[in-house]
């Protein structure tokens, strides 16, 4: 029986172009379980997949989609069996293996998790990769001894998918939430997420002389690296912490360890990829008892597979807002 799939191709000239295509379960990858799939999302790593690939993909024709929240439909592993609900994020799905932009998937049992009591698939993937990661980062600096009542905690590109759900949940803790953004016009939408405090993304974006600057952040969630990253490791408190989860604005760090050395400041990795399934499923635990779900669905915007090529063109360019959800079926 044949279903739809966004399917990305490549010609001889290395050009690619994304289409929804009828495929069938025999054109499915290896692996343990099968998934009818219900929903999926878009984050920044599916704009390279969907289009040029970014070194991400490495084999065509493929599917993208690197998250996906759905129902199993076959299992051959004891874990899971027929009508278990389902999320995966990570693992290289979406971009060495196919993913969720289809309708059903072909997965090993490892990379999936069980769905958390008090979600549904639809808001799992409101929370998709982008949420997940941003939970990751406030329990990270949270175990690094970030509390509330010690100062504002700083998100770098709140209006994005990381930034947006890292905002609501902050402020749902209770902590004050500085959000910064290059689109004024997203304040109101950052303050109702839960923003006390908008900074301006130019007043923050460059690099100064002085290797420190006044303490003023009690943590960062940061989505951007480069340039912005240096600058607030100089503004950061003593013996806080920064979340380190994108790099949106660049790889490089032109910045010194005088921070480090002086303050005590700490730079927190923060890998959604490969976590293991314990930190996995304590972090999707803490989103269903975390996030406000009003919040999050302030965020969603709908999609369906054919909105796909035309979604990943515009989260390449910074014009995708919050999180977008794909009905696959839709």
């Amino acid at each position: 029986m044949s279903f739809n799939a966004l399917i990305v191709t490549k010609d001889e000239d290395g050009k690619t172009a994304a289409s929804v295509q009828q495929i069938s379960d025999a054109d499915l990858p290896e692996g343990e379980v099968t998934v009818a799939v219900e929903y999926s999302t878009v984050n920044y790593k599916d704009g390279l997949c969907v289009g040029p690939g970014g070194g991400l993909v490495r084999n065509y024709p493929h599917v993208p989609g690197i998250d996906f929240a759905g129902t199993v439909e076959a299992s051959d592993d004891p874990r899971y069996k027929a009508g278990d609900k389902v999320v995966l994020t990570g693992w290289r799905v979406g971009e060495a293996h196919w993913g969720g932009y289809a309708q059903k998937a072909r997965v090993k049992a490892d990379w999936l998790v069980p769905l958390p009591d008090g979600l549904t698939t639809r808001q799992a993937m409101a929370v998709g990769t982008a949420g997940f990661t941003a939970m990751l980062a406030v329990d990270a600096l949270e175990g690094q001894g970030l509390a509330t009542g010690q100062g504002p905690v700083l998100v770098t590109g709140a209006a994005g998918g990381v930034g947006s759900v890292a905002t609501a949940i902050l402020s749902n803790l209770g902590y004050e939430v500085a959000a910064v953004t290059g689109r004024p016009e997203t304040a109101d939408y950052l303050k109702q997420l839960g923003a006390t405090q908008i900074v301006a993304r130019e007043d923050i974006n460059e690099t100064v002389k002085r290797p420190l600057e006044a303490e003023t952040w009690a943590g960062c969630v940061d989505a951007v690296g480069g340039a912005m990253l240096a600058r607030v490791l100089g503004q950061m408190k003593y013996g806080s912490s920064v979340a380190a989860v994108g790099l949106a604005g660049g790889a490089a760090l032109p910045a010194t360890v005088i921070p480090f050395l002086l303050r005590g400041v700490n730079i927190l990795g923060i890998d959604s990829v490969m976590k293991p399934f314990e930190a996995r499923q304590r972090a999707w635990t803490r989103v269903a008892s975390d996030l406000p779900m009003d919040k999050l669905e302030a965020m969603v915007e709908p999609a369906t597979l054919s909105d796909l090529p035309g979604l990943g063109r515009d989260i390449l360019n910074g014009q995708v807002r919050g999180r977008v959800v794909v009905d696959v079926n839709a």
